[in-house]
């Protein structure tokens, strides 16, 4: 996958087009992420034991990767990503303007 844990995506389609937000947790097989702030879901816990709180919980919930782009911290552009060869080791692109990514 191209996209990876701390990277800054923005939201190609859906119910949450043009939200921007950190990504969290990554899921290659499934190639799903979970991204801060985007497809917010409500869940209603009962309390397990006395001393735990029930409640209505907002959790956020896994989208398809192919979903977002990555916003170049340069150009703070939503781009795609591009790989490139520096001294025997692969680098992520802006394809943009040619930023290296982290």
């Amino acid at each position: 996958m191209k996209i990876k844990k701390g990277d800054n995506v923005q939201v190609l389609s859906g119910n949450d087009k043009g939200k921007t937000g950190e990504v969290l947790e990554v899921n290659p097989k499934a190639n799903k992420i979970i991204v801060k702030g985007v497809n917010v879901r409500r869940k209603h816990v009962k309390a397990k034991k006395q001393g735990d709180e029930s409640g209505i919980l907002s959790i956020e919930c896994a989208i398809p990767s192919s979903k977002v782009n990555v916003v170049c911290p340069k150009c703070g552009k939503a781009t795609r990503i591009v790989y490139s060869m520096e001294k025997d080791k692969k680098v992520r692109v802006c394809k943009k303007c040619g930023t290296k990514l982290k």
